[in-house]
């Protein structure tokens, strides 16, 4: 490739990134508002919840407060849960029982929903709490061992700059509907499908 041509393709990125730049800037200067968030992880793919402890880190990094309640998950420690706990400004919750496969006990496992999220309705009620994780909580709603009307009128009536995390496959179209930002997550290739068993620092 000639220099001429070299030069050339430079000149091109620079336009491009410059009306990029205006059309970014110009969205930026329009996004005046600041609330609280919904947000939303969902989907088959792996990373949900540890998308979610991300934003948990960020907001310990602005010394806001944290609120985490976990539904389904307790059997067994996790590294996010040994981390976190150590960490100011945060209220740690493991309110489930296991995985609905382990359990094999519907009404334990609504008995431990219900608990876990009369601990997520007080931390809903709080301003104090800046941010909140509600871990898996899909998954409870999915199996119906809460109402889904009771907790969205729970999450609407939460204080105005309070964010709101959930995590969990299989989320709910009136969940979906009522958030303000929803991704879901895919999968493209799992080592556990390849027989790699779960491990500290990736799954655990």
């Amino acid at each position: 490739m000639s220099e001429r041509t070299e030069a050339e393709l430079d000149e091109k990125h620079r336009a491009r990134m410059q009306r990029r730049k205006q059309v970014v800037d110009d969205r930026i200067r329009q996004a005046q508002d600041e609330r609280g968030l919904l947000l939303v992880l969902t989907g088959p793919g792996k990373g949900k919840s540890s998308s979610g402890f991300g934003m948990v880190a960020r907001a310990l990094g602005h010394d806001m407060r944290v609120g985490i309640v976990q539904f389904i998950k307790g059997r067994f420690s996790t590294g996010e849960e040994a981390f976190f706990r150590r960490q100011e400004n945060m209220d740690y919750h493991v309110m489930g029982e296991g995985f609905t496969w382990e359990t094999q006990d519907r009404q334990q496992d609504i008995r431990a929903a219900e608990a876990a999220w009369d601990k997520a309705r007080a931390m809903l009620t709080d301003p104090a709490y800046d941010l909140l994780l509600f871990d898996e909580l899909n998954i409870v709603l999915k199996y119906r061992y809460l109402d889904l009307d009771q907790v969205l009128d729970d999450l609407a009536a939460r204080p105005a700059m309070q964010h709101v995390v959930v995590t969990g496959r299989n989320a709910p179209p009136a969940l979906i509907d009522l958030a303000d930002t929803v991704t879901e997550m895919k999968v493209n290739k799992h080592a556990f499908q390849a027989g790699v068993k779960a491990q500290k620092g990736v799954e655990l």
